[in-house]
């Protein structure tokens, strides 16, 4: 149940919500039941956090109750962002405008979903990640520190495309620590790519990327290392 809030325009929250006195809250926002904000959290307009799950009658996705949301110190979301209850967002992140974070996603400290960019159930966001416009990260992908994921990429998790027994296992993408994935690429079910990487857009990618490989092309091919001089601690 929702209950009117006076803490500030428009706002509803679920039974039980307690807001830090350091929350800045814009207009329009819902707060659902179990959520938690940590200090000095900033929540912009029309944004809501905890929505129920609401699961297709064929959907996989586990129908269990979520955990509780918990959003961390410092962190923001975004003008009518959403949040699926069990999300958890860490210290300092930001979820731009518009994102959707699914039920059980964790997103790492000091990162970035970008506008309009899908975060599915079960992804698993390292620290300091930049995801940016437009995105897909399939659910079961695993995303490590430091990872760039430019506009417009897109994670896929089901080689039938939805025409599987029951049972079968789908296997989202496992993006290594500071790799990096170029605009428009598409990575199938099941890749990897391997620590400081990097997929050039709109490269199809259907196998496993090497560690420091450049990739390139449909379907994706080797065409030469990332040498010291790009990897990223020459820019920390």
């Amino acid at each position: 149940m929702l209950q009117p809030s006076d803490r500030a325009p428009g706002l509803l929250l679920g039974e039980g919500v307690e807001l830090p006195d350091g929350v800045e809250l814009g207009g329009n926002v819902v707060i659902h039941a179990g959520v938690r904000l940590g200090e000095g959290v900033r929540v912009q307009d029309g944004a809501i956090l905890g929505k129920p799950l609401a699961l297709g009658p064929r959907s996989t996705a586990s129908r269990e109750a979520p955990p509780e949301l918990v959003v961390g110190d410092g962190a923001t979301v975004c003008a009518g962002a959403v949040l699926v209850a069990g999300v958890s967002i860490g210290p300092g992140s930001v979820v731009a405008d518009q994102a959707h974070v699914r039920e059980r996603a964790s997103v790492g400290a000091g990162s970035v979903i970008g506008r309009g960019s899908a975060v599915d159930n079960d992804v698993t966001v390292g620290d300091h990640v930049r995801v940016q416009t437009g995105c897909y990260l399939t659910a079961y992908s695993t995303v490590e520190d430091d990872v760039f994921v430019a506009p417009g990429v897109t994670l896929t998790n089901d080689d039938t495309m939805g025409r599987h027994e029951p049972g079968y296992q789908m296997r989202g993408a496992t993006l290594r620590r500071a790799c990096r994935v170029g605009a428009g690429a598409v990575l199938v079910p099941g890749v990897e790519v391997g620590e400081e990487a990097f997929v050039a857009a709109g490269a199809v990618v259907t196998r496993d990327v090497p560690a420091r490989a450049v990739v390139m092309g449909v379907p994706a091919r080797h065409v030469r290392d990332v040498g010291d001089e790009d990897l990223l601690e020459r820019f920390a």
